[in-house]
């Protein structure tokens, strides 16, 4: 017979067990741990002029940020109506659109010919966002004006960029170029469609529309932003708290190595104190 393993022999063998169970979940939690704060380094995408809906212009060092789908407090959906669309009717021509994206039609859809670019007679509408019937010989004609990927946003005025924006939108058609232009102004109190419109040239048709949303937030006021050099000193600090929680996080797990003494390089950050005394005096001396 072989030797026999003594009591404490047992006991490590066990305990050598026991660690190998354990060691993957260790290991699981501290792959999360690590992956939580890598995720948590990368910079999340903002809400400043990238948007279709979405204009952020800088006039006389203040940016005006519009984010026209945007929810606010009163309107969940931003300038995009609830109803699914805005309506216009002007004697015997009906004007419907809708900002920032599709039209839905829950009801009254409209009901004209010629609506096969627009989602056809049985969901004549939902396929662009502004359409347009006209009375011809007694019978009402549909004619796309504009398509959600066809979308621009400016300003109404350039001087006075609080005023508002003008979203226009578009569509080449085979017969002839048809356009929307929406002026949404800034009014803080109502949400109130123009119920007239304008029509230049064969087929270009403007509307106005006062709305919360046309009113711009200001987020950087008189140059006192950070700048530059503030922008690139906050990126180094992260950069730096980055790389001494994952340093942290990944000596601890998985090299075992507990305590203050798990941060990486801690004679350096426990040295700072002492080479920012010496670099002050030697600033002082030879001054």
């Amino acid at each position: 017979a072989g030797p026999r393993l003594g009591s404490s022999h047992k006991g490590t063998a066990l305990g050598r067990g026991i660690l190998a169970l354990k060691m993957p979940a260790r290991d699981g939690v501290a792959l999360g741990l690590l992956v939580a704060s890598i995720l948590w380094l990368v910079p999340r995408p903002t809400h400043g002029g990238g948007g279709a809906c979405e204009l952020s212009v800088r006039h006389s060092d203040v940016l005006y940020n519009y984010s026209l789908a945007s929810p606010t407090d009163k309107f969940p959906h931003g300038v995009l109506s609830e109803d699914g669309f805005y309506k216009v009717t002007v004697n015997e021509t009906s004007l419907w659109f809708q900002l920032c994206d599709q039209m839905i039609f829950n009801h009254d859809p409209p009901r004209c010919y010629d609506c096969q670019d627009c989602g056809g007679p049985s969901r004549c509408g939902t396929m662009c966002n502004a359409l347009v019937a006209n009375s011809v010989g007694g019978y009402f004609v549909c004619t796309t004006i504009g398509r959600a990927s066809n979308l621009n946003v400016a300003l109404i005025d350039q001087n006075s960029p609080q005023k508002g924006v003008v979203v226009k939108t578009s569509s080449i058609g085979p017969k002839v170029n048809c356009s929307l232009s929406v002026s949404v102004f800034c009014d803080s109190n109502e949400a109130q469609v123009s119920d007239t419109f304008n029509i230049t040239g064969n087929c270009d048709y403007a509307v106005v529309l006062r709305h919360p949303s046309g009113c711009a937030k200001v987020i950087y006021v008189n140059g006192k932003g950070w700048g530059w050099f503030g922008t690139l000193m906050m990126i180094i600090l992260c950069l730096l708290v980055g790389y001494v929680l994952v340093g942290t996080i990944y000596r601890f797990f998985f090299l075992g190595i507990q305590g203050i003494e798990a941060i990486p390089n801690l004679e350096f950050w426990l040295s700072l104190p002492y080479k920012a005394s010496v670099s002050s005096s030697m600033i002082d001396y030879l001054s």
